[in-house]
């Protein structure tokens, strides 16, 4: 597997060690392998660790598929895919509403990354996961391109450096912007749900901005701090605001015909190019 870069303008002459291990923080074992194996060119030439590299260089990374094991997706219908971003690292596709983010059993074709799968095979290319959104939510959903780029996704995620904002319309009238920090568990009476449980959840928190409001309902946005599972679906329920076609926490609600939750935009810096790629979902919920 070869991927390449090409160092920004704003890259600082620096060397290959440096940029590996302190700007992109890549694995260790990864930086083993590719020192052990010579798997860097600067430039189309052999490289080594020691030497400088600089704005404009550009980087062969060559990596052993043995090394980075990877299971197959079946290919589903690459004409589902709605691409919002994408380069040769990663992209950011429009899921809809009622489609599974990546398959639980092997024989599943109608999964996003199955989508996804059918949509990059033309170009030798596959579908790594780095996030998920709930099956009934539609919005941004990033996916990284090779095995070289994955950790570095997933590290800014853990790191809360990729902000991800949500429409949602809620039951009721919800008037002010609030920040909601009740820790969430599983609920030991459905598998499927999730609860507040204080004393033995894991931490959460939802900030919440109202857009709009009306006596019946609102519109607002949220911005997660934490990414636990059904986390704004279980806040918001939590404050006597469900959102609008929640069948788990909202379930006397029968005339919305789809969960009211979009994953409308996402913040991150590119961890190659050091862009700040500001990626939005439209249309959305409003």
């Amino acid at each position: 597997m070869e991927y390449q870069i090409t160092l920004p303008k704003t890259q600082a002459p620096v060397t290959l060690q440096e940029l590996l291990t302190e700007q992109w923080l890549l694995p260790k074992k990864m930086r083993h392998l590719l020192r052990m194996q010579k798997g860097v060119t600067v430039n189309h030439m052999p490289a080594t660790f020691q030497q400088t590299v600089k704005a404009g260089d550009k980087l062969t990374f060559t990596l052993q598929e043995a090394d980075y094991p990877y299971q197959t997706l079946a290919l589903g219908d690459p004409r589902q895919v709605a691409v919002l971003y994408e380069d040769e690292q990663l992209i950011v596709v429009n899921k809809p509403a009622g489609i599974k983010t990546h398959p639980n059993e092997p024989e599943e074709t109608a999964t996003m990354a199955n989508h996804l799968a059918a949509y990059l095979a033309p170009q030798g290319q596959r579908p790594y996961v780095v996030h998920r959104l709930d099956t009934a939510t539609s919005g941004a959903l990033l996916f990284a391109k090779s095995p070289l780029i994955l950790p570095l996704l997933g590290r800014l995620l853990e790191e809360k450096q990729i902000a991800r904002r949500y429409q949602a319309v809620v039951a009721g009238n919800l008037s002010q912007n609030q920040t909601i920090t009740k820790k969430i568990g599983r609920s030991r009476h459905d598998r499927k749900k999730r609860i507040i449980d204080e004393a033995r959840g894991q931490y959460a928190v939802t900030h919440v901005e109202v857009v709009s409001h009306t006596a019946k309902e609102s519109r607002i946005y949220c911005r997660l701090e934490t990414g636990r599972t059904h986390q704004i679906r279980v806040h918001l329920a939590a404050i006597g605001h469900p959102i609008l076609g929640d069948p788990l926490y909202n379930p006397q609600d029968k005339k919305t015909p789809r969960l009211m939750l979009h994953a409308d935009q996402m913040r991150l810096r590119h961890p190659f190019t050091d862009e700040t790629l500001i990626i939005e979902a439209l249309p959305g919920l409003w």
